[in-house]
């Protein structure tokens, strides 16, 4: 995984308030969570979180829609 990653919600059972299917999400890399098997995003609260990498598509985006995405969600 590269820097500023992003994945798509593929399954939020269970993390119905933190995560909403078919949305995109910045992935924060963590090695230490993907030797568990799991993924950091920022979810809905905007902090980041942990969730089982089956819950989520990385994606390889475009440079601009990557640098859009970014601009919108800073402060």
């Amino acid at each position: 995984m590269g820097n500023k990653s992003f994945a798509i919600c593929v399954n939020n059972l269970g993390y119905e308030a933190s995560l909403e299917r078919w949305k995109v999400y910045k992935v924060i890399e963590d090695a230490k969570a993907v030797s568990y098997h799991q993924i950091r995003v920022i979810d809905e609260s905007g902090e980041d979180y942990l969730f089982p990498n089956d819950f989520f598509v990385v994606v390889d985006l475009p440079k601009t829609v990557k640098e859009a995405m970014i601009a919108s969600k800073s402060p």
